[in-house]
This record gives C-alpha cells, structure tokens and sequence, in this order.
C-alpha cells in the first residue's frame, strides 16, 4: 500500500498484516523486517527522514518509528483517537503532514517527535497533502475535496474541483505544474501555484492510486492506477 525511497538503492515497502519489507539493491531483493497479523491492522504508508529515521502509518491510528534504517520498529501512540492514518509527507520547511480519516489532519514541527492536530475543513477522509512552497500546503480526499493553506494548515481555503471523484494522490512537477490525481481517471491541473485547477478525465475512467513525474519531459506524468502505469501529456 506504501513504498518510499530514500536514494536508488534503499528502500521500503508496507501492506497489509502490518507488513514492512526493505530493499538495499533498488528492489531486486526485499527483506520482511516486521510482520503483525494478529494486529489486525494495514498499514498504509511509508516515510523516511533520512537513512535512519523513518515512520510507517496505517489503521486506527497505528504508528511505527524507526531508528534504526527500518530493521527495528516500535509502535506509538501520536493521539487518542484511533483514526486510519492514510498519508504523510514533508514539506521544504521541514515540516511532516498526515492526512487521516474522518477530517483529522496532524503536523508535526519537530520532525516527528510531537504531533499536533490541525483544524478540518470537512469531515470526511482525507487521502493526502502536498506541500508547496514557504507554507502552502493543499488536502485532498473524499468526494472532490481539495483545500489549500497558506499557513502551514491552521487555516484553510476550499478549492473549486467539479468532480465528486475521491482524490488519491498530488505531484508538483518540475516547471511548477500541479496535478491531483483520483478514481474515475480524474486528473486536476494547476499552473498557478494550485491556487485554481481545471479538470480532465481519461476515456476508460479508470481511476488512478498515484503519479509520477516522467523524467523523459516536462508535459508528462506517468500515473499508477486501475489501468497499471500509464504515461499522460499534460496539456
């Protein structure tokens, strides 16, 4: 459900069963390096702050931190409640975003040593954020939800989509175009800082579960999804 890579040849990858594999030789040959079934719980996603440090997210709040590059992992409570932690990501100021369910939003100042939460301007699930730059950050989730924060998420503003799609996954590629990706083969583009967006589907609405930049060109993503890995030119 999650992969992360800290440079060509380390990496990580999580599922279900709470299942972490690693990686050393760029994913020819992975490595189990832990396991929990009997939790009952997936785990959803996977973040590293470098070498060492990293964090892996899933259901009812389940929260896992490493030290170690990913051969040890110990479980930690980052909030009470025991929402599905969906998503997490960084910003350039350093900051750490989790997009959770049920509206919740946490951030962490500290590189992940303290959580807080921030105020939700809707209350369903959220599946991510994208930071921008300085403090810019924008949310995305059920049914066409997209928000953006100028403030590092302490407040929020709500983004015109005119799609009811959930919304999966966000890429600012290289020339500061922003895309937002979701079901039903939605594609959202900004080319102003993700302050507006226009909107664009695929014929065989097959939704989409991330997107990548191609680095072949600028004008093109390759997204992964119902339809397997597909290249698209943004127009």
């Amino acid at each position: 459900t999650g992969v992360f890579f800290q440079n060509r040849r380390l990496g990580w990858a999580v599922g279900h069963d709470a299942v972490i594999l690693k990686t050393r030789d760029g994913g020819e040959n992975w490595s189990r390096v832990y396991y929990a079934p009997e939790q009952e719980c997936p785990l959803l996603d996977v973040f590293f702050l470098d070498e060492k440090t990293g964090f892996a997210i899933g259901a009812y709040g389940l929260f896992l931190e490493t030290m170690d590059g990913g051969d040890t992992w110990s479980p930690r409570s980052i909030s009470q409640d025991d929402r599905h932690l969906n998503h997490m990501a960084d910003s350039a100021g350093g900051r750490l975003f989790i997009a959770a369910e049920s509206g919740t939003i946490y951030r962490s100042d500290d590189k992940g040593k303290s959580w807080i939460p921030l105020p939700s301007p809707y209350q369903g699930s959220f599946f991510g954020t994208l930071p921008l730059t300085n403090d810019a950050v924008l949310l995305f989730g059920l049914r066409g939800n997209l928000f953006r924060s100028e403030d590092a998420g302490d407040s929020w503003s709500r983004i015109t989509t005119n799609t009811e799609a959930t919304l999966t996954a966000g890429k600012k590629l290289a020339d500061g175009t922003i895309i937002v990706v979701g079901l039903g083969a939605t594609i959202l583009v900004s080319r102003d800082g993700g302050r507006s967006f226009r909107i664009s589907q695929q014929a065989d609405r097959k939704g989409f579960s991330a997107v990548l930049q191609d680095t072949d060109t600028d004008n093109s993503v390759i997204t992964v999804g119902e339809n397997g890995m597909k290249k698209i030119i943004i127009r």
